[in-house]
């Protein structure tokens, strides 16, 4: 790893221009050098937080890659950082760079549970998971001082509605309380996110997230309380956690996860370019491998939007991959499974108690 030349505490190293915005906003040399004759910092890192006021807040999901019918974000843009996350384009949406934007202007829904509760209430609605998140991760920093989530998992206990959940950040375990009682009528099923088992990897490729030690202890806190977990082993990225597969499979299997599931990378839109950018800093040694081993897995591009193929590759190293993760099942999942969530109770919690008749 090359530290020289990075922002600390950072995935991305650069904002990438807006598709949609006219204007560019560039840092010129310059400046750069009149900031550092002054003593003066171009840049303070810092993260900013701003509310949002969306009408609604549950998404149907429509791609058939994607193992979810309806999601909901607590929050946009994500300070966990990581480098290869899908997320970053929607950032472009809302006004922002998909690069440090994107980790550092947080849009916050502080509506979140009320929007929630109405969508529950609603006649029209028919009780289906809906997972926490399936854009930015819901138990980000900002959870810390927020509470949303927490909140929204209020809301799904009172109406006895299904909930899934997908983090990298061992601050769910603060609201294992809860989860106990949604798991306790069914409704409740966790996937953490685990991309390596080397922190050196998971620092510079995930710079915000929770350790490796606490992701793996989260899954054993929350498997050790009866709560299903599934361990989430993506993105693999060749050259860089590919060799990994059977020892990730191996550990989360042993600390409690009922089952695994993985995607091979794709860098789509700006997130190419950030990539590209960010593993010539980090990883200058390696760089043109990685690249290109990536590539080979999506017909000789970094950006790759076929549907059933961009999440799983093709081609020899994709193969190998594949091939690894079928290994991984039969050697350390055959007698797991992972159960599906209650649906059944909802219709009769629609008006926040129980129905008589």
């Amino acid at each position: 790893m090359n530290s020289d030349y990075t922002i600390k505490g950072r995935g991305a190293q650069e904002n990438t221009p807006n598709k949609f915005l006219q204007h560019i906003y560039e840092t010129r040399d310059d400046f750069l050098e009149f900031c550092r004759l002054e003593g003066e910092s171009a840049d303070n890192n810092r993260t900013q937080y701003i509310p949002i006021f969306p009408k609604t807040i549950v998404n149907e999901v429509k791609s058939p890659d994607v193992g979810m019918m309806y999601s909901m974000n607590t929050y946009q843009g994500c300070e966990h950082g990581c480098v290869y996350c899908y997320a970053r384009n929607t950032h472009e949406y809302w006004g922002y760079s998909a690069g440090l934007d994107f980790e550092r202007k947080i849009l916050v829904k502080r509506d979140a549970p009320k929007l929630l509760e109405a969508k529950l209430k609603s006649k029209a609605w028919k009780a289906c998971t809906i997972v926490l998140s399936g854009n930015t991760d819901c138990y980000q920093p900002a959870e810390h001082k927020y509470k949303i989530t927490r909140e929204c998992l209020e809301v799904f206990l009172k109406y006895r509605h299904p909930v899934g959940i997908i983090t990298k950040n061992g601050l769910i375990l603060r609201d294992l309380h809860l989860l106990k009682e949604l798991n306790n009528y069914g409704l409740i099923g966790v996937n953490v996110s685990v991309t390596s088992l080397k922190e050196e990897t998971r620092r510079i490729l995930e710079p915000r997230t929770a350790s490796i030690p606490k992701r793996l202890k989260t899954i054993k806190v929350l498997s050790e309380n009866g709560i299903p977990v599934n361990a989430m082993l993506a993105p693999i990225i060749p050259g860089i956690n590919s060799h990994e597969i059977l020892d990730l499979a191996k550990t989360v299997s042993e600390n409690g996860a009922l089952s695994f599931a993985f995607t091979i990378v794709r860098l789509n839109g700006a997130i190419g370019g950030i990539f590209t950018d960010w593993i010539h800093k980090t990883m200058p040694d390696r760089a043109y491998k990685v690249l290109n081993q990536i590539k080979e897995c999506h017909g000789g591009t970094l950006n790759d939007s076929r549907f059933g193929i961009r999440s799983k590759g093709e081609g020899k190293i994709a193969t190998q991959i594949h091939d690894m993760v079928r290994l991984a099942r039969r050697n350390y999942f055959k007698d797991k499974k992972f159960p599906a969530l209650n649906t059944e109770l909802h219709g009769r919690y629609k008006t926040g108690q129980l129905s008589l008749f």
